[in-house]
């Protein structure tokens, strides 16, 4: 049987950009921005997503990076239409065009994983039942926008997770943006949002703003600042930090595996597409937070 240090399970995307406008088309989704920086963190990973037969080929750029994909066929690929009207990255039109199959507990290989990524981007992606069922067979990492996040208009609407309680127990790492986790906690402050998350039974919990990415493991919390030199490379911040830290902490603590997501994401905020850089890379920028 094979063994991985982590599954990611996610939509991977063929989405569009219109910036000032100019379109552009793109691959995106949270596993595919995650597998990029999982690979070239040395972990050894698997990806399993689902999309349209005729978008199989997006997929030969993580093939090439040396990553083993598991390709599921589903009726529609999804896809997203991000309109940025201004300079600001953190404020844009987004609406979903199509979307691929929910996974099932079925679409999942007989292999081994230290950590199975719930890299989901709206809800009906990622089904409860296979929360329960792969934190039988290792950890559980849980990105809260597979939750929260549906599209309404020409706009993202996010509600609140009714069944949280039951499933969160389930989940060891645990990932929100400051918006995410306003509306499963009712606060703004981070702090207090991480550590209602935490009492809801996540064990690590990660919150991440524009400016920095604070983690809560039940005693206390951890911050780590960003500091690319531009935001050129926005799209897929938090899938990267996210991904960066769970693969680090398989053999580091808390704290530095937080700075290193700090650093290796700051450096991918700079270049649009996935994390390119190396771990040296990454152990430098660390030196500079």
């Amino acid at each position: 049987m094979s063994k991985y240090d982590m599954m990611i399970i996610g939509h991977i995307t063929s989405d569009t950009l219109e910036y000032k406008g100019k379109v552009t088309d793109f691959t995106g989704g949270a596993a595919y921005f995650s597998s990029f920086a999982a690979k070239r963190s040395n972990a050894k990973i698997c990806v399993v997503t689902k999309l349209a037969k005729k978008d199989f080929g997006i997929l030969d750029e993580l093939r090439k990076e040396g990553m083993d994909v598991i390709a599921i066929p589903s009726p529609k690929t999804t896809s997203i239409e991000n309109i940025f009207e201004t300079d600001d990255f953190d404020k844009r039109r987004a609406r979903l065009l199509s979307q691929a199959e929910p996974f099932n507990e079925q679409d999942i290989p007989e292999v081994e994983a230290k950590i199975y990524y719930l890299a989901g981007l709206f809800t009906g992606e990622i089904p409860n039942s296979l929360i329960e069922s792969l934190s039988q067979k290792g950890d559980v990492g849980l990105d809260m926008q597979a939750m929260l996040r549906s599209s309404e208009d020409v706009r993202f609407a996010f509600k609140d997770w009714a069944e949280k309680e039951r499933y969160l127990p389930m989940v060891t790492y645990l990932k929100a943006d400051s918006l995410e986790s306003e509306v499963a906690t009712g606060t703004s402050d981070r702090e207090k949002a991480a550590k209602v998350l935490h009492q809801w039974g996540a064990k690590e919990v990660m919150i991440t703003n524009a400016s920095e990415v604070i983690l809560y493991n039940g005693k206390k919390i951890f911050r780590a600042p960003f500091n690319p030199s531009n935001l050129s490379g926005r799209t897929g911040r938090g899938d990267t930090c996210f991904v960066s830290y769970m693969t680090w902490r398989l053999s580091h603590g808390i704290e530095e595996s937080l700075r290193y997501a700090a650093a290796l994401t700051s450096i991918k905020l700079e270049r649009p597409g996935p994390f390119s850089g190396t771990i040296d890379d990454v152990l430098a920028r660390m030196k500079t937070l």
